[in-house]
């Protein structure tokens, strides 16, 4: 079967030598596209390799510069204006959602497309045509459900059915399942499917490998605003489409140069039934000086929630946190950091980066040492020392340290919460999902910093959702199942850990830890 546009054998969309300038900066360069409809089609590379600014340009945001173009179905789509776009048939659905939250479904699916009759919307018509498109989905939600009371998962399938509303030809997903549970992304799968059946081409766009080769037909990787191959099908391989992306070799991915075994290192954390009575349950642990240690688990298993004790940022009703042998009382942040522990939170937009502030400022907004200040005053010196030490060490992507941090990538942003968060010299950091919505390349480079910070003997507790990071990356793993610690996965002779035990202990399939 050939999935194109017409009998004449047109692409549905067809993108050619597409650039982007923004001041000194090349965003995209001589980009070409080929989407076919019925297609889901991946697009792949690193933050920052001009995926965001080709859809942009796609959906109208953007106006590409002179000698581009974009056809639908073989007819030219005004460049630079979002209603063309849309009237051609391209809807996006972007990572952080744009719903109304205290509008109903149906309010939200007709918002600035409203029905009406001598200017009074037409609730009816309204209604009745919102059941139809959710009908395609499969949701029976009622259109007069307000959106606060739905889950994330659900107010995806909301944004998918507003896209649906207007009849398109191309569906672009942009990190779709990034704050999705395993149960919704399955869900979600099934409706790209179901879409794909009715010949809407789905342009896809995710980090995670396993995405990729579960729903895509073709992948297209961009690198340094460039495309640099389109990859069939039976063409994919991690070996593949990471040297398209970053020019490395995956077998040097999780390289660890620090020694795995430290049962004979000293406790740095020391964490005895620890409880806050409602999702976490007389938890224990110990990790060493120099030790990764993984807390891996299902969704809504306890993992952030007895992490964020450890830290203060909760307040336990029972159990004891020591730290280097010495008992702490930690009931808030402030408590956790005069212990010399450092949390790097999942949510790092809204609980860990200041945005709208510079580089420089975020990595040095907790540096309370005696060179912070001189006299009363900010030493602006030793603020750009430390800028421009974390520049070097964590490879930020900036044109300099005045940049806000709110205009950075997702890897980049993360690099700089790590910068601030090691300022502080912590002898434990508790890292809450640092790698996610980062791309490959970023996510190389901070399984580099976690190393390097290893060898320096500080204790990491590292909370992932993604398996195969936490194999690779920890030297052993506790795993949570309903707010207890159900099981400790230890490598083999090896040095393999096994994905099953995990997965056992997560289910609750595994025999309990003995309390």
């Amino acid at each position: 079967m050939v999935n194109e546009a017409g009998t004449d054998g047109t692409p549905v969309l067809e993108m050619r030598d597409i650039s982007k300038t923004f001041g000194a900066m090349k965003a995209l360069n001589d980009v070409s596209l080929t989407v076919r409809s019925g297609e889901v089609h991946a697009l792949m590379g690193e933050n920052g390799a001009g995926k965001s600014t080709l859809m942009k340009i796609l959906s109208g945001a953007y106006v590409p510069d002179q000698g581009g173009s974009v056809m639908v179905a073989g007819q030219p789509v005004a460049p630079g204006n979002p209603h063309a776009s849309k009237a051609a048939g391209i809807a996006v659905i972007y990572q952080e959602l744009s719903l109304a939250p205290n509008l109903t479904i149906a309010q939200n699916i007709y918002l600035g497309a409203e029905r009406s009759r001598l200017g009074f919307v037409r609730g009816g018509e309204q209604r009745a045509k919102c059941v139809s498109v959710l009908g395609q989905l499969g949701l029976d939600f009622s259109p007069d459900t307000v959106v606060a009371s739905l889950s994330i998962g659900e107010r995806q399938m909301v944004e998918i059915a507003r896209a649906l509303s207007f009849s398109p030809r191309i569906l672009v997903m942009d990190e779709p399942t990034t704050s999705l549970t395993s149960r919704e992304t399955d869900r979600l799968f099934k409706v790209i499917r179901d879409l794909k059946s009715q010949g809407i081409a789905i342009i896809y766009i995710s980090h995670r490998m396993e995405e990729i080769y579960a729903l895509s037909d073709r992948v297209t990787v961009l690198r340094d605003s460039r495309a640099v191959g389109t990859l069939e099908r039976s063409e994919l391989s991690p070996e593949t489409l990471v040297s398209m992306m970053v020019g490395r070799d995956v077998s040097t991915f999780y390289k660890k140069s620090h020694a795995a075994d430290k049962s004979d290192a000293r406790v740095v954390l020391s964490v005895k039934n620890l409880s806050d009575g409602r999702k976490v349950r007389d938890c224990s642990l110990d990790v060493r000086a120099g030790e990764v240690v993984g807390l891996s688990g299902l969704v809504g298993s306890g993992r952030t929630e007895l992490a964020r004790l450890i830290f203060g940022a909760d307040i336990a009703t029972s159990g004891t946190i020591a730290v280097d042998g010495s008992a702490r009382k930690i009931e808030s942040p402030s408590d956790g950091i005069a212990a010399g522990i450092a949390y790097l939170t999942e949510d790092r937009k809204g609980l860990g980066l200041f945005l709208d502030m510079s580089i420089r400022d975020n990595v040095n907004v907790s540096v309370v040492s005696d060179d912070a200040h001189w006299f009363g005053f900010r030493n602006f010196q030793s603020a750009a020392q430390r800028s421009s030490k974390a520049f070097s060490e964590f490879a930020i992507r900036a044109a300099n340290d005045q940049v806000a941090v709110g205009s950075l990538s997702g890897g980049n942003q993360q690099k700089v919460l790590l910068a601030r968060l090691i300022e502080a010299n912590p002898k434990v950091i508790i890292l809450d999902e640092p790698t996610r919505g980062v791309d490959i390349g970023a996510k190389s480079e901070i399984y580099r910093l976690i190393d390097a910070l290893a060898r320096r003997d500080v204790a990491i507790l590292m909370i992932s959702s993604e398996l195969p990071e936490i194999i690779g990356v920890c030297d052993r793993v506790l795993v949570m199942n309903q707010g207890r610690i159900s099981g400790e996965v230890r490598p083999a002779p090896d040095g393999t850990i096994s994905q099953q035990e995990i997965m056992a202990f997560s289910t609750g399939t595994a025999p309990a830890v003995p309390a």
